[in-house]
């Protein structure tokens, strides 16, 4: 007859410590004392109705469908109620604290990089002459020529010429940036100034800029 083999503290905890798992578990216990302070530092609590949500979740997740099934897993891992309840527990202030510190994240991630995700709607012409853009910029002005007859007049590319000269929505980050400062600066519907880049003078109609 085979005998009971009885395992105390010291045995698991030596059996811990040479498999190595001393660091793990150290880090474990850590990461929970930092996420227990962030939550009372952020006033974070965990309410009766979302504990129970969250227990439920866990066993439809374990696979614990019954009383039966759920008080064998408990033994299985030597747990408690109170235990289970505080496993849950846990778990559930850990997922608030992350999701706490993930929308003040991205909040201040918008903030600081919300121009970037700004859009416009603008038409554009690309002229070789300067002085050519200057004077269809104010004949524009004067309503002596629309902004249509200009890309009929002036634009090679076909399709391009058809649509005169719509770019559809575009961001910063799709412009030039010299030609990005002064789009996002004009006040639609506006044609802007004449702007000289590398790639010829820009003529410019902005018709509407979308906030994100």
């Amino acid at each position: 007859m085979q005998s009971l083999i009885t395992i105390d503290q010291k045995a698991l905890f030596e059996h811990v410590r040479l498999s190595c798992q001393i660091p793990t578990l150290l880090e474990g216990i850590v990461t929970c004392k930092i996420i227990e302070s962030a939550a009372a530092e952020a006033g974070i609590q965990v309410e009766p109705e979302e504990l129970q949500q969250a227990a439920d979740d866990f066993r439809l997740a374990t696979e614990l469908h019954n009383t039966d099934e759920t008080w064998s897993w408990l033994q299985k891992h030597h747990l408690s109620l109170d235990d289970f309840e505080a496993l849950i527990y846990t778990n559930t202030i850990a997922d608030k604290v992350a999701q706490h510190l993930f929308n003040d994240q991205v909040e201040s991630f918008f903030y600081e990089h919300q121009l970037d995700y700004a859009g416009v709607v603008m038409y554009e012409v690309v002229l070789e002459d300067e002085d050519l853009a200057w004077e269809l910029f104010y004949a524009f002005k004067e309503g002596e020529i629309s902004f249509h007859e200009i890309a009929r007049q002036h634009i090679q590319d076909v399709s391009l010429r058809r649509s005169g000269g719509y770019r559809g929505i575009l961001q910063r980050q799709q412009l030039k940036p010299e030609i990005a400062a002064a789009v996002f600066a004009a006040t639609p519907p506006q044609i802007l100034q004449p702007i000289v880049t590398s790639s010829g003078v820009h003529l410019i109609l902005v018709e509407e800029i979308i906030q994100p």
